[in-house]
């Protein structure tokens, strides 16, 4: 691949990258780890032969939902069809994929530290996904993402997202969001 490709890839990537989950703004899909391709296609090409001059390629961008009935990926989808024509590329496609399932294991550090200081509990340890089986599961305590304590208790298993239990801490009393190992 050369330089200039190189760069066109990134510079896709990015903007794709900052584009924030509508149901916990301080994340990107990038944090999330739902962006999962970027592919740019005819830099310098005329526009199907009508002589329309050359300018930015077509873009096809690869997202994969926390789970399948995510009601946040057509807002996604639609601010990446805005943010990449508003930067001027001229295609937009935007694919969804379920396969392979997203896991919490795609969250990024920096994503997960987001949702700390969010007040959304991230989540801790690491899916069965990855093909772990035959392993007993143990319930860890969740930690208040206000006062850092581990005495906290489920309130319910579905909070605000489907991705989300509802907690309440016992220490400082503050319900909180916990996203789930998924």
């Amino acid at each position: 691949m050369d330089i200039r490709a190189k760069t066109a890839q990134q510079e896709a990537w990015d903007i794709a990258a900052r584009v924030c989950d509508p149901e916990i703004p301080v994340l990107t899909i990038a944090d999330l780890g739902i962006l999962r391709s970027v592919q740019v296609y005819g830099a310098d090409v005329n526009d199907g032969g009508t002589g329309a001059a050359p300018g930015k390629p077509s873009v096809q961008i690869t997202i994969t939902p926390t789970y399948s009935g995510c009601p946040a990926m057509d807002a996604i989808r639609d601010d990446l069809l805005t943010v990449f024509t508003a930067e001027g590329y001229k295609g937009v496609d935007v694919h969804m994929v379920l396969a392979p399932a997203w896991t919490t294991d795609w969250m990024s550090d920096a994503g997960k530290v987001k949702l700390e200081e969010y007040g959304i509990a991230a989540p801790s340890g690491h899916s069965s996904a990855g093909g772990h089986s035959g392993h007993v599961r143990l319930t860890l305590a969740v930690k208040c993402p206000q006062c850092q304590s581990l005495n906290t208790k489920e309130i319910t298993r579905f909070g605000s997202t489907s991705c989300k239990a509802l907690y309440v801490c016992q220490d400082c009393k503050e319900p909180f969001d916990y996203f789930k190992v998924l």
